[in-house]
């Protein structure tokens, strides 16, 4: 791993006094393999075409598409029945989920000018706020930035319950955490996830080796009973114009 020199960010109040994101919540989808096996077409198409149409709203300050391999899979400290199909994760950053009605006329405009000629079979969706976030100190970086600094991946936590997920970050290969509280989403979507946690580690180390530090670290946060774990898995980062790299 890269040692970076100097002062971490989280220890120099005049970066930190220089602006922060604004970032408040998270839409995260969820999905299937493609069942032809075209998940490579698929990322190449979202990639290339969808996912770059939606900063075209203002209020999208970031966004995050995930993939799992076999390899990740094997790794699962946790998989519930309902996250059990899950290989695909894509997460959309706002400054404001009032965005969501034109997110979704966005999409609606997108399909009609025969722009989704693809889609994966949906696994839910849900809408979470915006709960906490860390950095590591070997990271450099500062807490506020970690989304934007480059990943191998991440290890994604959704639990039942809610807890600071802060002392993740002191696992190797973690380079910073935020974490989300479900909620209740506004129309169109009007899903309720209120009562569960979202944690996104993101990752600097090989995502498969850091899973298996990380699993006996969740299972010791799960053992009290106070939260419990309905997924814990590590997801590769797609590698631009690379498709194929990391498939389920």
């Amino acid at each position: 791993m890269t040692q970076l020199e100097g002062t971490p960010t989280d220890q120099l109040p005049g970066v930190l006094a220089t602006g922060a994101s604004d970032i408040g919540h998270a839409f995260i989808s969820f999905s299937e393999r493609e069942p032809h096996g075209r998940d490579a077409d698929y990322i190449e198409w979202h990639s290339l075409d969808h996912r770059p149409e939606q900063y075209r709203l203002a209020e999208l300050r970031n966004s995050l598409r995930l993939v799992s391999t076999p390899e990740c899979r094997a790794a699962r400290a946790a998989s519930s029945e309902q996250y059990d199909t899950v290989d695909h994760v894509m997460t959309y950053l706002f400054s404001d989920l009032a965005v969501l009605p034109r997110f979704s006329e966005l999409g609606a405009a997108l399909n009609a000018g025969g722009r989704m000629p693809l889609r994966l079979p949906s696994a839910g969706f849900m809408t979470a706020d915006f709960a906490g976030k860390t950095a590591a100190a070997n990271a450099v970086a500062g807490a506020d930035v970690i989304p934007w600094r480059p990943a191998t991946g991440v290890y994604l936590l959704i639990e039942a319950g809610h807890a600071p997920a802060d002392a993740l970050v002191d696992v190797a290969g973690v380079a910073g955490v935020w974490w989300y509280h479900g909620a209740l989403a506004p129309p169109p979507f009007s899903t309720d996830a209120r009562g569960v946690q979202v944690t996104y580690c993101y990752l600097d180390g090989d995502p498969v080796e850091t899973a298996e530090r990380l699993g006996p670290v969740v299972r010791t946060r799960w053992a009290s009973g106070d939260i419990s774990g309905r997924l814990a898995a590590p997801f590769h980062l797609i590698v631009p114009f690379d498709w194929n790299r990391y498939l389920p």
